[in-house]
């Protein structure tokens, strides 16, 4: 039964291989393409080399510690190998987005299917190449060790690779993005995207390392975790049906997402069509994929679980993780959509100022997160009532099933990005920029929504790995009577506050300097503003490297520092609360972030679309504030705090030999 799922990823990662070859098969385009898309990938692939440089010794120093813990060399190693897995996956993502990028702004010069097939093509190879690689490391760790316990450090070796990548990849592109707003929108009153803007390239590589090598490496870990998850719990109670079963709905989940994509395509009618006719049907492409494969996913999980377990109280606790995955990819689109109310109250609220949009998007952000927390809340009591703690595992897998497709349809968000700041940068036709747009505007949605998503699998895994801490600990219960039961609670909900403080302000600092060396262009290149002169584009590439890699130490070394010193002084009942209290603060926390981030976003799209005055008006200033308050918040702590919650519970269970 293991070679079924071995099977399954090397068929993936063939898939995959297609895949880019088939891109790279189309044409990058003319040399002035080529020159955006080359100093993209550039300044993409030598941060990722610094930061793996940086995340070196690191991981070399707790890799030693792992050794001292377990006793043995083993568990180092397959902490090393999970590590190097997830940062492969994020570092082929990312190197096949930056040469797509030009190849779907040449595309849309002459088919609109075309350039929308390439982006979505890109964001398969991320999509496709993460639970391919994750459920070949998972499957082979298993097949040659049969140890639990090395399992764990496969995942605290994909997690940290995660957390790592995904602080450093938000604080970048962050970073890069408001410092080009704020000058170049609001003091100089170009358009985004202009090439007089030094700090253009230094945006569009963040948009690569932070939503492609970030999220995919984030998404690979939670991924690995809730397979490991239900394999730990499974095991001890059901035997090797318990073990296998994961592995099997997984591979399940991989063909159905594979099945799906087929039928994400778009008419060749659409060259003719309008903006708003081409947007509506990529959403349809989309959604018809993803309700195909979700429908074929529910068939294979019914078939599978009873065929292996002879009753179906595992389907439902599985359906219940799907269904909340969907729930909460709806309440993000309805709190982030641009047609919804949310957003129009926060446009409406631009005419009177900046004030009143950030008012107004804090307040969308704070109710937006209700609905999600409740969907989990019943998921969990779902999922326990029909299987105890392997039910919510296996929940977790339910909100993962089609990974595949769903991290498809995000990453194609900063491929089409890109595309639309290429077409602007190299000066192509207006109807060119128009037709990269409209794939830009559906990625809006898609990036808003694959946050949501990856929040709801973050808690669930979360919630995986607490069952998983009880079952290891041999702990009972864990009562509130207890006074440090009590102190952990505190500490683990203080914990995001103190996590997102740190990421957001090493975005101002990171932006502050962005802006001063843009001024500093504008003011000493003599012909900078006219056009007659081209900016230094790599120094604002390389300044916002360095604080972004100086920046996400300390974060990182906060996550497992606290864990080790709450359970050294206080106890393992302690560190209980520490998981229970950073899970759900650091959950409504990303929720609330992450949407607040994607109303005053599209908000201010929806103005620069022609509403309101348009680009250039007070209301479109107003918005712009707005948008530069969320983009940290969207794209830095909130994504961040979902790698967090889980991290704090994968750094507990591998304390335990030290405490058991």
């Amino acid at each position: 039964m293991l070679y079924l799922p071995i099977i399954v990823s090397l068929f993936t990662i063939a898939f995959v291989c297609f895949l880019i070859k088939s891109i790279q098969k189309s044409s990058a385009g003319s040399p002035r393409l080529e020159e955006i898309s080359r100093a993209i990938r550039e300044g993409a692939r030598a941060f990722l080399r610094r930061e793996f440089r940086i995340m070196l010794p690191v991981f070399f120093l707790l890799s030693l510690l792992l050794g001292i813990i377990s006793r043995g060399f083993l568990a180092p190693f397959i902490f090393l190998i999970g590590a190097g897995f997830s940062f492969l996956a994020g570092f082929i993502g990312m190197t096949v987005s930056t040469g797509t990028n030009a190849r779907v702004a040449n595309a849309a010069q002459y088919s609109f299917p075309k350039s929308f097939q390439l982006a979505f093509s890109g964001g398969e190879v991320m999509g496709f190449l993460v639970v391919g690689l994750g459920l070949l490391g998972v499957t082979l760790v298993w097949l040659f060790f049969k140890d639990t316990l090395l399992l764990l450090s496969f995942a605290f070796g994909a997690s940290l690779t995660g957390l790592f990548m995904r602080v450093g990849g938000g604080i970048f592109t962050k970073s890069a993005d408001i410092g080009a707003d704020l000058v170049g929108k609001l003091e100089k009153e170009i358009p985004e995207d202009d090439p007089r803007n030094p700090a253009v390239i230094a945006d569009a590589v963040g948009d690569n390392v932070g939503d492609i090598a970030g999220m995919g490496s984030d998404l690979f870990e939670s991924y690995v975790a809730s397979i490991i998850a239900a394999m730990i719990i499974g095991l001890p109670l059901f035997g090797l049906k318990g073990l296998f079963l994961p592995l099997i709905l997984a591979s399940a989940g991989i063909l159905s997402s594979i099945l799906g994509s087929f039928f994400i395509k778009v008419s060749s009618k659409l060259n003719q069509t309008e903006f708003l006719t081409q947007t509506q049907q990529i959403r349809k492409a989309m959604e018809r994929g993803i309700i195909l494969s979700n429908i074929l996913m529910i068939i294979s999980a019914y078939f599978l679980i009873s065929r292996f377990f002879g009753n179906i109280n595992l389907f439902w606790a599985y359906l219940s993780g799907l269904i909340v995955g969907l729930l909460i990819n709806k309440v993000t689109e309805y709190y982030t959509s641009e047609k919804r109310k949310p957003v129009l109250r926060i446009v409406k609220a631009s005419k009177s100022g900046p004030s009143p949009v950030i008012v107004e998007g804090l307040a969308v952000g704070m109710e937006s997160a209700f609905l999600p927390v409740i969907g989990v809340a019943i998921a969990t009591v779902s999922a326990f009532y029909f299987a105890g703690f392997y039910g919510i595992a296996v929940a977790a897998l339910g909100i993962l099933g089609i990974l595949g497709i769903n991290l498809s349809t995000d990453c194609y968000g900063p491929i089409a990005d890109n595309a639309a700041g290429i077409s602007q940068m190299a000066g192509l036709e207006k109807t060119v920029r128009q037709r990269t747009e409209a794939l830009d505007t559906v990625g809006n949605t898609t990036a808003a929504t694959g946050k949501g998503f990856a929040m709801g699998s973050a808690a669930l895994v979360a919630l995986a790995w607490l069952s998983t801490y009880f079952s290891l600990s041999n702990l009972q219960v864990a009562s509130l009577l207890d006074s440090k039961v009590i102190a952990g609670l505190f500490i683990g909900a203080a914990l995001p506050f103190l996590f997102s403080s740190l990421l957001m302000k090493a975005v101002g600092k990171g932006a502050l300097e962005v802006v001063e060396e843009v001024r500093r262009q504008f003011k000493e290149i003599k012909g900078l503003m006219e056009g007659r002169t081209k900016p230094e584009y790599a120094k604002c590439v390389d300044l916002t490297t360095r604080r972004a890699l100086k920046e996400m130490l300390l974060p990182g070394i906060l996550v497992v520092l606290v864990p080790l010193l709450v359970a050294a002084f206080l106890g393992l009942e302690a560190l209980v609360g520490v998981l229970a209290g950073s899970l759900i603060s650091g959950f409504l926390l990303a929720l609330f972030m992450a949407n607040s981030g994607g109303a005053w976003d599209n908000a201010k799209k929806y103005i620069e679309a022609g509403h309101l005055g348009g680009k250039g008006s007070e209301a479109h200033k107003s918005s712009v504030i707005g948008d530069t308050v969320g983009d940290p918040l969207k794209d830095t702590a909130g994504p961040s705090l979902n790698i967090l919650i889980k991290l704090v519970g994968l750094v507990a269970l591998m304390l335990l030999p030290l405490f058991l």
